[in-house]
């Protein structure tokens, strides 16, 4: 049994789908699907819902011209509930945010519907740290605040290969003859240096990514 015969919907003819970005794993969103819903999500190749406040099938991105183009559907082991991979063209949640979970539980959000975001919450996770600081370059490299070193380096593209193998080095060296700390520490230096290259050549960190499970097959 594969695809759609194989997903096992509730009594009310519906199975729950979590949206998560292709690139960076983040959730993105929760919805719900009714047979119709996954046929035409796989058809079209976009997201497709089944809306229970309004009774109706629903296109995402249709009215907010946020479509989100289906890399692959997963399901589990139960087969009664779908992960949709997708690669987003805006913001997941019609608040505008980039994800529908933007609030922290133990945080300081606000607890009603629709619930303004606070800056600063919740903290990226540790899977999330990556492309929280792809974001944070591309604000450095369009707003370019007086003082900040990333905007130094966008400014001396020489300079940011310079520090990614001096950065390396260092790296290298704790792993010799320092703590497991320093090595972190230095490892995380390589990164954002590295990732400062990338954003100076346009190269997207999910290009480098796909590349790596290129290298699987």
């Amino acid at each position: 049994m594969t695809g759609e015969s194989a997903i096992r919907f509730n009594e009310r003819g519906l199975v729950p789908c979590v949206v998560q970005d292709w690139a960076t794993g983040e959730v993105l969103t929760l919805a719900y699907m009714n047979d119709e819903a996954l046929r035409r999500t796989r058809e079209t190749g976009e997201t497709h819902f089944y809306s229970r406040s309004r009774e109706e099938l629903w296109h995402k991105g249709e009215t907010s011209g946020n479509p989100q183009r289906v890399r692959q559907l997963r399901f589990d082991c139960d087969a009664d509930a779908i992960v949709a991979l997708v690669e987003p063209a805006g913001p997941a949640c019609h608040t505008g945010n980039r994800s529908c979970f933007y609030r922290d539980l133990e945080g300081s959000s606000d607890g009603a519907v629709d619930g303004a975001a606070v800056p600063g919450e919740p903290l990226p996770a540790a899977h999330e740290a990556l492309s929280a600081l792809a974001r944070t370059l591309e604000e450095r490299a369009a707003e370019r605040p007086e003082g900040s070193y990333t905007v130094e380096l966008f400014d001396d593209p020489p300079r940011i290969g310079e520090k990614v193998r001096e950065e390396a080095e260092e790296v290298a060296r704790a792993a010799a003859s320092e703590s497991d700390g320093r090595v972190a520490a230095e490892a995380a230096d390589v990164l954002y240096h590295l990732q400062v290259l990338l954003h100076s050549r346009a190269v997207p960190l999910d290009a480098v990514l796909e590349e790596l499970n290129g290298r699987r097959r």
